[in-house]
């Protein structure tokens, strides 16, 4: 089972490099794994990534002896404490997400695709450098009510049941982030849905959409 979930999580980071979403060896994945996660280490390419060199970290944040995690595993661990429901997360530097990241702006109500979320908003958390107890105690918060994030001046994170859920969310909200740089780009008053629609349309996703399976 484990190889099985280390290919898996390169097979979805040479997915994110194929779409666009991440470039070289920048932003990373995970799956829950025993009592803590798999994770990509640090520093390799994608594309030159085994299985073998998949990082196992526990619950209390202890890994293998030899290997190195990613150096965001401490926002991953926190998603996974702070929600049960989440079973694997993506990180990504995709272009648009990050751009609006970069102007601290987060996804308003735009589309009713934003309810793929669970949230009516894709949330902003603060700036705090990467790899730091302070990013990943912002991320620990921002999770508990949506399962995508933009992170200030960084990127974006999506989180699932699995891996597949979370490559989608991620992809729609770099569509979404597209969506949203091209409505502002046009200086014209732009129509959030409300609170009234957004919550009809949450509870309709609940048992509709998002039918990817592992």
């Amino acid at each position: 089972m484990r190889e099985v979930l280390a290919q898996q999580i390169i097979d979805s980071c040479l997915e994110m490099v194929r779409l666009g979403l991440n470039q070289g060896a920048s932003g990373n994945a995970s799956v829950r794994f025993e009592e803590g996660m798999l994770i990509t280490p640090t520093g390799i390419e994608y594309s030159q990534m085994t299985p073998e060199q998949i990082v196992y970290v526990d619950g209390s944040g202890h890994f293998e002896e030899g290997k190195k995690p990613s150096s965001e595993w401490q926002f991953h661990l926190a998603c996974y404490k702070s929600r049960q429901d989440c079973n694997a997360v993506v990180h990504n530097h995709a272009i648009n997400s990050t751009t609006l990241a970069i102007l601290e702006k987060p996804i308003p109500a735009i589309h009713y695709m934003i309810a793929a979320s669970g949230c009516k908003t894709i949330p902003l958390v603060p700036y705090a450098t990467f790899g730091s107890q302070e990013l990943s105690d912002s991320v620990a918060k921002g999770i508990t009510t949506s399962k995508a994030l933009l992170l200030a001046h960084h990127g974006s994170i999506a989180i699932g049941e699995n891996l597949n859920k979370a490559m989608w969310l991620s992809q729609e909200v770099e569509t979404l982030a597209d969506m949203y740089i091209k409505a502002l780009s046009t200086g014209l008053d732009i129509k959030i849905l409300d609170d009234e629609e957004m919550d009809k349309v949450i509870e309709k996703f609940k048992t509709y959409g998002l039918k990817v399976e592992e």
